[in-house]
């Protein structure tokens, strides 16, 4: 990775609001490449509102959003190609096979089906799915569902990945080989990955933390720098000292 590489992701000064209702209040943040940053924040916080702007399906007038040195606002177009998303909401079509899902997402990022099929194949085994290419989607379970959206969100080969709280619902094996190849992911291939969660569990040592409360960034950094913001020895204790109201 070169140092004079931008941000996978850079946010500054977002701010959002539906009508009077203030959603976001000048959120900063960037998240490097090859890192992988945690957002937290309970029920309400603004995580929604902040994915949305990220993937331009809400438009702020405020603030500024650079997908690997892309506005946002300026070069949609550009800033989506290096974005990769998977919604907390199953999106996948049932009735069609791990193969089709894939190779039609493939088709609208305009990859030919020679270079679709080479991508996929990469993916699916990285996951250890390419022997169940061929089954309909309907046949998996909710931990390989997973694994076929994240390869689906790859395909493209972008700079950042989005996951919003991809592993709610799964059990704990499946939760587990997630979590695991989406560290190795951002170890091995540098991409970016920016993971909303509400599980402390999924955090890494090495990972770093943005700390969302009622639309604002209470804390943020690697984990040693937001423990000492907050005070406190864990990060569960972190996140609840942060995030709890003034008596």
């Amino acid at each position: 990775m070169s140092f004079d590489s931008p941000p996978a992701l850079s946010v500054a000064e977002l701010s959002y609001a539906y009508g009077r209702k203030v959603a976001l209040d000048r959120v900063s943040f960037a998240v490097a490449p090859g890192e992988c940053t945690i957002l937290l924040g309970p029920n309400g916080a603004g995580k929604t509102t902040l994915f949305s702007l990220i993937t331009r399906l809400y438009a702020s007038r405020q603030g500024r959003i650079l997908i690997a040195g892309h506005d946002i606002g300026k070069a949609s177009r550009r800033a989506l190609a290096q974005l990769g998303v998977v919604f907390q909401q199953p999106t996948l079509d049932l009735d069609l096979t791990v193969l089709q899902n894939l190779r039609y997402h493939a088709s609208l990022h305009g990859l030919s089906r020679r270079r679709a099929d080479t991508r996929i194949r990469e993916e699916l085994e990285r996951q250890g799915m390419y022997e169940r290419r061929k089954e309909k989607v309907r046949q998996l379970n909710g931990g390989h569902r997973r694994r076929v959206e994240i390869a689906r969100a790859l395909l493209h080969e972008p700079r950042l990945l989005l996951l919003d709280e991809p592993t709610v619902g799964l059990d704990v094996p499946s939760r587990k080989a997630i979590v695991e190849y989406v560290h190795r992911l951002c170890e091995e291939s540098g991409i970016a990955v920016l993971w909303a969660t509400h599980l402390i569990d999924e955090i890494f040592e090495t990972d770093r933390l943005v700390v969302l409360h009622k639309g604002t960034v209470r804390g943020k950094g690697p984990i040693p720098e937001v423990l000492n913001t907050a005070g406190a020895e864990t990060v569960g204790d972190a996140f609840h000292m942060l995030t709890r109201e003034a008596a």
